[in-house]
C-alpha cells in the first residue's frame, strides 16, 4: 500500500506542477516573461534545494520525455510551415540551420577551452550544445510582444530554428561518440552526417505522404484523427531513430508534408497538437528545472557566464552575418537575427545527454547550458521588442486579427466553412470584396440563420460564413479586421505604364483595349487583387487581366496603391533561363513530386 501511495503521491505532485506552469504562464504573458524561463524556476524551486525539495535525478526519464517532447514541438513546427514561405528563404534558412550552427559552435570552442578547463573536444561539445536557437521560446516572445516583422526576416527565423535543431542534435552526439569511442576521421562524420540526413529526409517524406493517405482513406471516428496524427509523428521519430536517421530531421519533414496536403479534421488535428505542444514543453521545462543543482551551479557560474557573453556578443553574429553575406538582407536585418538567437529547453535538453552516457565534468556541460539559457531569455528575452523597433524589422501593428471559425465539412476535403464577425470597417462591408476562391453561405443575425441573400445587406455586428479551401482561410482574415488608413501613392512612380491603384477596370479596358470581366467595371485596381490573390498583397504580387499582367509597385495601408503593367510585348524581350534558374525548377519539381504538392 505504501507503494501505491508514493505514485499517487507523485502524479498529485505532477499535476499539481503542470497545472502551476499552466497558471504562470498568464502572468508571463502579461508582463512579457520569457515562459521558459518561468517553467524552468517552477522546476527548480520544487526541486530538491528549494521550498518543494523534491529529489529528481532520473536521467533516462528526463532524456525520454525530452526526446518526444521536442519531437511533437518540430512536428508541430513543420505542420505549420508553408511550402511558400519556405522557398522563398531556403537558401539563407538552410545555412543558418547547418553552416551556421557549425560556425557557432566552432567559435564558441575556444572561450569553453580557456574558461571551463576542457580539451579541445570537450570544448566544442560544450559549444554544439549551445549552437541552435529555439523556435518556441523566439515565436513566443514575439507573440507576446505584439510584434509584426517583415516576412522575409520572421519567415527566416521560423524556419532557421525549426530546421537548426536536427543538426544540432548530429552534432552533439557525434561529439559524445568520439569523447566516448576515441578519435574518427572527418570522412567518417561527413559520411554520417549524409547518411542521417539523406536516410531521416526519406523517412520523414515517405511517412507523411503515409498519415495523409491513412487520414483520408481511413474512416476514424470523430476526435480520434488528432491522436492518431500526434501518434503517427512519434512512429515516425522513432522509425528514423532506430535506423540511425535524424528523427528530428524526419518528424519535422513529415509535419510539412502533411501540414500542406488537404486532409480530414485539419483543424482539429492542429488544435490537438498546439495543446500537446505546451503540455510537452511545460512538463520538459520543469524536469530539467528539477534536475538544476544551485549549489553547483554557483560553481561554474562565472565561466558558465563568460560563455553566454561570447555567444551572444561574438559566435552568434559572426556565423548570422557571414552566412547571410550571400543574400539581400540589409545590416539591420542580419543584426536583428543575429540578436534573436534565443537559447531555450533544446540546449539544456542536449546537455542532458552527456550526464546520460557519463562523461566525464557531464555536469559541467548541463550547467552551462543552464546558465547560457537564462542569460539569453533575460538579456535577449525582454530587448527583443525594442531591438525590433530600433532597427526598423518590426512593421507598424495592425489591429488584432478577427476571430475566424473553421468548421470541416465532412465527405470532402477541398472546401471547409469559414465564419467571422464582421466589423464596422472591414474591407468586406465597405467595398463589398470577397475573394473569388470563396463563397458565402449564410450569415447569423440576432441568433437567426440567414442566406446571403435574405440578409442582404450584411450589417456590422453579423456573423458571416464562408465556403474555403482550408489552405487558403487564413487569406480571409485581411477581409474581416479594421482597414488601416490608406495614404495617396508617390507620384514619382506614376508614368506611362504605371497607374494608380484607385483606377477602375473600366477606366483601364477604355486606355489600353482589354476585356474586363462583366460586371466588373466599377472595381478599382485594389480591389482586383485583393479578389484575385490568395495571400496580402506584397509588393510585386501579380494578376493576370485578360492580356496584360498587373503588378503591384506600391502599397499603402495593407492594400496596393501604384499598379505597373506588363504588356504582352514585354513577354518577346524577356531573357532566357539561366542555367542555375533552369536547375532551381528541376529541384522544385522533383521535391513537388516527392511531397505530393
Amino acid at each position: 500500500m505504501d507503494s501505491l501511495d508514493t505514485v499517487s503521491i507523485a502524479i498529485l505532485l505532477g499535476a499539481v506542477l503542470v497545472m502551476a506552469g499552466i497558471l504562470s504562464s498568464l502572468l508571463a504573458l502579461r508582463f512579457g516573461a520569457p515562459l521558459l524561463l518561468v517553467f524552468l524556476v517552477l522546476g527548480m524551486l520544487a526541486g530538491e534545494a528549494g521550498p518543494g525539495g523534491l529529489k529528481f535525478d532520473d536521467l533516462s526519464t528526463t532524456y525520454l520525455v525530452g526526446s518526444v517532447a521536442l519531437a511533437l514541438i518540430l512536428f508541430d513546427g513543420g505542420l505549420r510551415t508553408r511550402f511558400s514561405t519556405i522557398k522563398a528563404v531556403l537558401a539563407p534558412s538552410m545555412g543558418l540551420a547547418t553552416v551556421g550552427v557549425l560556425l557557432t559552435a566552432l567559435l564558441t570552442a575556444p572561450v569553453a577551452y580557456y574558461a571551463l578547463d576542457l580539451n579541445w573536444t570537450e570544448a566544442l561539445l560544450a559549444g554544439a550544445v549551445i549552437a541552435s536557437t529555439d523556435a518556441a521560446a523566439v515565436f513566443l516572445l514575439v507573440h507576446s510582444q505584439g510584434l509584426r516583422l517583415r516576412p522575409r526576416v520572421g519567415a527566416t527565423l521560423e524556419v532557421e530554428s525549426g530546421t537548426n535543431d536536427p543538426f544540432a542534435v548530429f552534432l552533439t552526439l557525434m561529439l559524445v561518440g568520439l569523447i566516448t569511442r576515441g578519435e574518427a576521421s572527418t570522412w567518417y562524420v561527413v559520411l554520417e552526417f549524409l547518411w542521417e540526413a539523406t536516410l531521416g529526409t526519406a523517412i520523414g517524406v515517405i511517412g507523411g505522404r503515409a498519415v495523409v493517405m491513412a487520414l483520408n482513406r481511413v474512416a476514424l471516428p470523430q476526435g480520434l484523427h488528432a491522436p492518431f496524427v500526434a501518434t503517427a509523428a512519434l512512429v515516425v521519430f522513432g522509425a528514423a531513430q532506430i535506423s540511425h536517421a535524424s528523427g528530428f530531421l524526419a518528424v519535422y519533414l513529415a509535419g510539412m508534408i502533411i501540414g500542406n496536403q488537404p486532409t480530414r479534421a485539419h483543424n482539429s488535428v492542429v488544435a490537438f497538437l498546439d495543446a500537446a505542444t505546451w503540455l510537452a514543453q511545460i512538463v520538459m521545462f520543469v524536469l530539467l528545472g528539477l534536475l538544476v543543482s544551485p549549489q553547483r551551479l554557483m560553481s561554474s557560474i562565472g565561466p558558465a557566464v563568460l560563455v553566454a557573453l561570447a555567444l551572444m556578443l561574438v559566435a552568434r553574429p559572426l556565423a548570422v552575418f557571414l552566412c547571410l553575406a550571400p543574400f539581400r538582407f540589409n545590416w539591420r536585418e542580419r543584426l536583428f537575427i543575429a540578436w534573436v538567437g534565443l537559447r531555450g529547453a533544446v540546449a539544456i535538453f542536449l546537455a542532458s545527454i552527456p550526464m546520460l552516457v557519463g562523461l566525464p565534468k557531464a555536469y559541467l556541460y548541463f550547467d552551462v547550458a543552464f546558465v547560457v539559457v537564462i542569460i539569453s531569455l533575460l538579456l535577449q528575452g525582454w530587448t527583443l521588442g525594442p531591438a525590433a523597433r530600433k532597427l526598423h524589422v518590426a512593421l507598424q501593428r495592425t489591429d488584432r486579427g478577427p476571430r475566424r471559425i473553421e468548421l470541416d465539412l465532412p465527405g470532402q476535403l477541398e472546401q471547409q466553412l469559414v465564419g467571422y464577425a464582421v466589423r464596422p470597417k472591414s474591407l468586406y462591408l465597405k467595398r463589398g470584396l470577397i475573394p473569388s476562391w470563396s463563397k458565402p453561405t449564410l450569415v447569423i443575425r440576432d441568433e437567426r440563420i440567414l442566406t446571403p441573400e435574405e440578409a442582404d445587406p450584411v450589417a456590422p455586428g453579423d456573423y458571416l460564413y464562408l465556403l474555403a479551401p482550408p489552405e487558403k482561410a487564413e487569406s480571409l482574415d485581411r477581409f474581416f479586421v479594421d482597414m488601416p488608413p490608406s495614404s495617396a501613392p508617390d507620384p514619382h512612380l506614376l508614368g506611362d505604364f504605371i497607374v494608380p491603384g484607385e483606377t477602375t477596370l473600366g477606366d483601364l479596358a477604355a486606355a489600353y483595349g482589354v476585356n474586363v470581366p462583366t460586371g466588373e467595371e466599377a472595381l478599382t485596381l485594389a480591389d482586383y487583387f485583393d479578389i484575385h490573390l490568395d495571400t496580402a498583397p506584397t509588393l510585386n504580387a501579380t494578376v493576370q487581366l485578360d492580356t496584360i499582367v498587373l503588378v503591384a509597385r506600391s502599397l499603402g495601408g495593407g492594400r496596393v496603391n501604384v499598379v505597373g503593367l506588363r504588356l504582352p510585348e514585354e513577354e518577346d524581350d524577356a531573357p532566357p533561363a539561366t542555367r542555375r534558374q533552369k536547375a532551381r525548377r528541376k529541384l522544385s519539381k522533383i521535391w513537388s513530386q516527392l511531397s505530393g504538392v
